[in-house]
């Protein structure tokens, strides 16, 4: 529960003092203070008019010592005001007595002024009362303070309905609101934060209707703007989460020099993303020495990229210590990083047994690693069962490397239906195999606008098979725009797909276009393929380069190549050199496929009677 006011200084002076704004607890202060000499001249005047028996004047001189903490002197100009029936100085004469610790005394005091009709008496005795565990008399007294117009009680009573539970303190939330008090509007934001996401969270379909963003954030704003500082730094997280960097980064550092951590800490998340990494790290720090581990996980995080392992470890010592979890998880990586792999176990089965999903799938990683797949299983599937989609994923891997396709599949699925690319393209592979091409389509799309160059390769075969033949492309006609399939080869070449790339020259061939056809084989071939060393051979080949096609050939044959063994083979036969050719002709018939293994045999005979002839 808030605090509601727990010091009672209200000061009601008829029209002669100032009025009071609230301060974040719900007590008041002078909104305007005049200087030391105007205040002693007033205090002159009032006196001489209260010794010539003006009960105004003696209200407010007793005000003006109240306020400046003169009690004894201050209280039988009170008394006296309030025996000639002034309810200011009844409610003024509350006030005394509560901070002298007569509170019985000064609830009867406000119980006069109140029913005289002052709000602010009201108010005070409603506390009063709810402070002795009367909620029904706090209640009634507090309504009578709100109904009155009363700032301080029309926000005491929201607190009192809110912590029973009550609908109606939103619209008593929302009175103090409108009327400045700070607290009220950040908890008035706050309430309207929830709403809107447990609306989210249930689909919209509770049967409660959602606050627009825009008033949470007005009332955010209107706390901030009175030096809020927790309402400057939930303003600040919602201008980021719009993109509003600059002015986000205005509150959070409005609300950290006001001393909040969280703030501070966010403050340097911003300051990092912008490249300020040194003065990320002045925030991290001061968020850090107040106890916020976030800050200090983020401290340790950029000593251990410096290399700063010593320090690194302190400050992730220093987010456990803090209550942070992931300060365990990350001390984990940070040995598994050096090598300490048993204590790298004991920080991530600390963090592992306080649910920390990640460290559950690390551990069980580092267990699998280690070969014990029957103690890592168990922990794949608490991570899994916590939200960790990684951990999933390699469920599906352990059950596929047992050969149980049916539960791997299971757990792919459940991966990729929460946006994992390698899953969706498992998903993906598995139903091709089953003939599913709708489903195996939809997983590829997902895994390959994820960025899987192997998806966007099977998507575009996939696409590819389906398509019906190109019609002849007559001379001087325009090429034909790209294809679907076309662009997810390319997509998948473009990620360095050796297939693809192939695949990509070879459709460039087929246009017509040497140049691009031979950019793509060279780069395939220079990738490891052999296809493409294969086919840049054969192009260069057709542009007269045969020397340097033999060079490709040799690459492709090198690499099992039947076909490229077979074109060396009858280039080195036309060259005359008869023992070269033979030897790639039996390389050629060695390595297949049967047709070629076929004409290499013909010609490794020939090559033979031709050498003993």
């Amino acid at each position: 529960m808030d605090v509601m006011g727990d010091k009672a200084t209200l000061f009601e002076s008829g029209g002669i003092v100032q009025p009071a704004e609230q301060d974040e607890a719900g007590q008041t202060g002078e909104a305007g203070e005049a200087g030391e000499a105007g205040e002693a001249i007033e205090e002159a005047r009032h006196r001489l008019a209260a010794e010539a028996g003006d009960i105004e004047a003696m209200s407010v001189l007793g005000a003006m010592l109240l306020r400046r903490g003169d009690l004894d002197e201050a209280e039988p100009r009170l008394r006296a005001a309030t025996a000639a029936g002034d309810r200011a100085a009844a409610n003024n004469l509350g006030v005394l007595l509560h901070q002298r610790g007569y509170a019985d005394e000064a609830a009867g005091w406000w119980r006069v002024a109140a029913v005289a009709g002052s709000a602010a008496a009201a108010h005070a005795l409603g506390r009063h009362h709810r402070e002795r565990g009367d909620e029904p008399a706090a209640e009634y007294w507090l309504r009578q303070s709100a109904e009155q117009g009363h700032t301080l009680g029309a926000y005491a009573l929201a607190d009192l309905l809110e912590h029973r539970g009550d609908e109606g303190a939103e619209r008593w939330m929302r009175a103090a609101a409108e009327r400045g008090h700070r607290e009220a509007a950040y908890r008035l934001a706050r309430t309207l934060d929830r709403r809107a996401l447990e609306a989210e969270e249930s689909g919209g379909d509770n049967g409660v209707a959602a606050s627009a963003p825009g008033e949470t954030e007005q009332w955010y704003r209107q706390a901030a703007a009175r030096g809020h500082r927790r309402a400057a730094l939930h303003l600040g997280a919602i201008l980021e989460k719009r993109g509003d960097l600059k002015e986000a980064g205005r509150w959070y550092l409005t609300s950290a020099k006001d001393g909040e951590a969280r703030a501070a800490c966010a403050l340097g998340f911003l300051l990092r993303d912008a490249g300020d990494t040194e003065s990320a790290a002045v925030w991290w720090l001061r968020a850090a020495q107040e106890g916020n581990g976030n800050a200090a996980n983020a401290l340790g995080a950029l000593h251990a990229e410096r290399g700063e392992t010593q320090t690194a470890e302190r400050w992730y010592r220093a987010a456990m210590d803090a209550g942070d979890v992931n300060g365990a998880y990350n001390l984990g990586l940070l040995c598994a990083e050096q090598g300490r792999t048993a204590q790298a176990e004991q920080w991530y089965r600390r963090a592992a047994y306080t649910g920390h999903r990640e460290a559950a799938n690390a551990l069980a990683i580092l267990l699998l690693q280690g070969g014990d797949a029957t103690g890592a299983e168990p922990w794949f599937s608490k991570a899994a069962e916590g939200g960790s989609v990684d951990a999933a994923f390699n469920l599906g891997i352990l059950h596929a490397g047992r050969g149980d396709d049916e539960t791997a599949l299971t757990w792919y699925e459940r991966a990729a239906a929460a946006g994992h690319t390698e899953a969706a393209l498992q998903v993906g592979i598995a139903r091709l195999r089953e003939g599913d091409e709708r489903t195996a389509e939809r997983h590829l799309r997902c895994a390959a606008g994820g960025g899987s160059a192997e998806a966007a390769y099977r998507l575009a075969t996939l696409l590819d098979a389906r398509r019906p033949p190109p019609p002849a492309h007559e001379l001087g006609e325009p090429s034909q725009e790209k294809s679907e399939c076309e662009e997810w080869y390319e997509r998948a070449a473009s990620q360095g797909h050796r297939r693809a790339q192939v695949r990509v020259g070879m459709l460039a061939a087929a246009r017509g276009d040497v140049v691009e056809a031979a950019r793509w084989y060279r780069e395939a071939a220079e990738g490891g393929s052999r296809n493409g060393a294969f086919n840049l051979g054969l192009l260069l080949a057709r542009e007269g380069s045969e020397p340097e096609a033999a060079l490709w050939w040799t690459r492709a044959a090198d690499a099992g190549h039947g076909r490229a063994a077979l074109r060396l083979a009858l280039v080195y036969a036309r060259r005359g050199e008869l023992a070269e050719g033979q030897r790639w002709a039996d390389r050629a018939v060695s390595l297949g496929p049967a047709e070629v293994s076929e004409r290499a045999a013909r010609l490794r005979d020939a090559l033979r009677q031709e050498l003993s002839a």
